[in-house]
């Protein structure tokens, strides 16, 4: 059951009596539209619960669901309960034969950012990463047309979701040869900055890989019972060089829908000679902090990137309401 603080926090926001336990499986009042996000460890927790300030202050009416794995700590539910974020446990998943990320240690935890595609009590599942910010309301994502759940991922749109980045502004060594800027799907957009806005590049552009950030899912058995034999298949899940995105982009190739970047702007498009060419501050609906540093992890005298300190100045409104509710864990 809830506490009584957790339940309070709920009412205040969704609606009194609107939700009656933690969403953990078996509830008749589980909510039908959710926004997800994936947590294994308290590195992102900060991320997380402004993640969670954000959609609320932009007026979502849909509610954050956290997927907590077994590796999750106590103190991180704890700090969940405390201001009322729903939660619910997942199993981790991992391809049969792990693959080696020691270059990207992070990507072991994304073959989990698949799990959304298995939760069918919901009719739709926005995914997003723990290190995104919402600036404006994004609730139309909640009505985008996708193939309905009894085609298991036959159709044409299957989910939604933003291309990803090719360009390799870091120049990382050991990302593909291929990912280079005039491969990426976002260049092609360059030359009509305005639809850039609207419209998202052709699913087949560039590099054709969604980014797994922000996916836009209908559950289906069928779809995850695919995604599940994929992750049995040794040689596929050896060539996926960006885990969940690779498999996605791989396994409905072309049958994808390709939203605006706008919905999971990348912070680096917005760097000087990457894709600063569709960029535009005030079209962002909700910006991704991909890559180290984390904007946690900086101050507003220390950072060098103006996107962080969005998040910054967020992030301490967000602090100074939870001291002023007696929350002061850290996070």
């Amino acid at each position: 059951m809830l506490a009584p603080h957790h339940k309070q926090a709920l009412d205040k926001h969704y609606g009194v009596g609107k939700y009656k336990k933690e969403i953990n499986g078996e509830s008749r009042n589980t909510p039908k539209r959710v926004w997800t996000t994936l947590i294994t460890n308290t590195k992102y927790l900060s991320g997380l619960i402004t993640l969670d300030y954000s959609l609320k202050k932009h007026g979502s009416k849909y509610p954050l669901v956290v997927l907590y794995t077994d590796a999750f700590p106590d103190e991180g539910r704890e700090a969940l309960e405390a201001r009322g974020i729903l939660m619910k446990r997942i199993e981790y998943l991992l391809p049969s034969v792990p693959k080696e990320y020691g270059n990207d240690p992070r990507f072991y935890d994304c073959w989990s950012k698949l799990a959304p595609f298995s939760l069918t009590e919901y009719d739709r599942v926005v995914q997003l990463d723990s290190d995104m910010l919402v600036l404006k309301n994004m609730d139309e994502l909640m009505e985008l047309e996708l193939d309905p759940p009894e085609m298991g991922g036959d159709g044409n749109r299957v989910f939604a979701a933003s291309h990803a980045c090719a360009c390799n502004p870091l120049k990382k060594p050991h990302y593909p040869k291929d990912w280079v800027p005039e491969n990426c799907a976002f260049t092609s957009q360059h030359g009509d900055p305005d639809k850039a806005q609207r419209e998202g590049a052709s699913a087949t552009a560039g590099i054709a890989c969604p980014n797994g950030g922000l996916q836009v899912v209908n559950p289906s058995k069928g779809v995850f019972d695919k995604i599940l034999a994929t992750l049995q298949d040794q040689d596929l899940t050896a060539s996926y060089e960006f885990a969940d995105q690779s498999l996605l982009g791989e396994r409905f190739s072309g049958r994808w829908v390709p939203i605006p970047y706008i919905y999971n702007a990348l912070k680096t498009m917005r760097w000087k000679g990457v894709h600063d060419a569709i960029w535009r501050d005030d079209e962002v609906k909700n910006i991704h902090y991909i890559l180290s540093p984390k904007p946690w992890d900086e101050t507003m005298e220390t950072t060098a990137d103006e996107s962080h300190k969005w998040w910054i100045k967020l992030n301490d409104e967000r602090v100074a309401e939870d001291k002023a509710k007696g929350i002061q864990d850290g996070f």
